[in-house]
């Protein structure tokens, strides 16, 4: 399915500036159409579920990539499959729940019925069909999808690249922070809707930390050694390292919910180092967040122009002990969630911009790292203008002309 066809010329240049963003981007209704095709559903792969989502044949997960909804469920033969979830007569919505277990699929507007791997089969009134009328020609329409270590992705794209090749140097990284092994359980979710554009969200820098976030500064967490890269293929890691023992300052009436236990968080580290934090950005949008002792998945997809809908997604490492595992829930909902002490700010600010964009001047500008011939792909953790990256790589896939000077 094509968007409308939109007018290019007739929209702003782009800055010539590489380290300015146009602000029309984020509030033009035509720019919102365009994304929906050519990045949601563009050359490349989207995370939708982790198999600890999915653990029994049955299980399924329902999500949405732009405005495409989507049903994801393992089937009787154990294999996981990402299906279109609308019925394919007349295609009526068929699951509404977020999570659930089926074993059939019943379509309810005119009781067609699927198995668990999209196969029609059962149509009321069959016998009344056209005479060339064949099940096999109305199963659930299929994606591509695929696995590395647990992480299930899929493509709106007929043609989309290899995944290990378009994941780059993000595939080892990814590896590591899903506990080596992707051996996970799944302990919850947070959900929230940011009222702004999908690419404010995404746009969170990692110089803002310690300046906007008053846990930072209460609890000393200004410090830290760390690296950013940015890839060709869109994608972002921040790697850096954590005080294995942070302190509260007194501020915490439990201080253990900061605590390290030394279970299987991101392995950027050698033995005997400070505990390991890591951000992992899929281009365009879902993370994978790990801090001290927590395995979080953030699932985002654009509810509309100024609104992005984010599920946190907490697991444990299969083999926990249960008072392991508990730590980890308790740290991952109060440190890094949406209401987080850590990330608490983040939604005022993501409101605050998007308020502000029919300002002057007409660009935002990052500042942090950037001079002529800096290696953006390389920074410090706490440089902003490696962002800019990312922005290049938005505006080629969107094919936005830079002006000259």
């Amino acid at each position: 399915m094509k968007n409308r066809d939109i007018d290019l010329a007739a929209l702003p240049r782009w800055p010539a500036a590489f380290n300015q963003v146009p602000k029309w981007v984020f509030e033009d209704a035509d720019v919102f159409e365009l994304e929906l095709d050519r990045v949601f559903r563009g050359p490349l792969w989207h995370p939708v579920a982790h198999d600890a989502e999915l653990p029994n044949v049955g299980d399924y997960k329902t999500i949405k990539i732009g405005r495409t909804p989507l049903l994801v469920i393992r089937g009787d033969d154990g294999q996981v499959r990402a299906f279109h979830n609308a019925c394919t007569h007349r295609s009526t919505k068929l699951a509404m729940a977020f999570r659930g277990h089926s074993g059939d699929i019943e379509c309810p507007y005119h009781r067609w019925v699927f198995d668990t791997r999209g196969q029609l089969r059962a149509c009321p009134g069959e016998a009344e069909f056209p005479p060339d009328f064949k099940r096999a020609d109305y199963n659930l329409a299929q994606l591509r999808c695929e696995s590395f270590t647990g992480l299930w992705l899929v493509s709106l794209n007929a043609n989309p690249p290899p995944l290990l090749e378009w994941m780059g140097d993000l595939a080892q990284p990814v590896r590591d922070a899903l506990g080596t092994d992707g051996r996970l359980t799944l302990l919850g979710y947070q959900k929230v809707r940011y009222q702004s554009n999908w690419k404010v969200y995404i746009d969170n820098d990692a110089f803002h930390a310690p300046l906007l976030h008053a846990a930072f500064r209460m609890l000393r967490w200004q410090g830290g050694s760390g690296s950013q890269r940015r890839l060709p293929q869109g994608h972002m890691m921040i790697l850096s390292e954590l005080d294995a023992q942070p302190t509260d300052g007194g501020l915490l009436r439990d201080p253990s919910v900061i605590g390290y236990l030394g279970g299987d968080a991101p392995r950027n580290k050698s033995p005997g180092q400070a505990a390991g934090s890591s951000l992992l950005a899929f281009w365009p949008l879902t993370a994978i967040a790990n801090h001290l002792d927590i395995f979080n998945i953030r699932y985002a997809n654009p509810v509309g122009l100024d609104e992005v809908e984010v599920h946190y997604a907490y697991f444990a490492h299969a083999d926990d002990a249960a008072d392991l595992a508990r730590h980890r829930l308790r740290q991952s909902s109060n440190m890094i969630g949406p209401s987080g002490f850590v990330s608490l700010e983040d939604a005022t600010v993501f409101l605050r911009i998007q308020q502000a964009l029919e300002t002057e001047p007409g660009t935002t500008f990052f500042l942090k790292g950037w001079h002529e011939g800096a290696d953006l792909a390389r920074t410090k953790q706490n440089d902003e203008a490696p962002n800019a990256l990312w922005w290049e790589h938005y505006r080629q896939v969107m094919s936005f002309e830079r002006a000259t000077s």
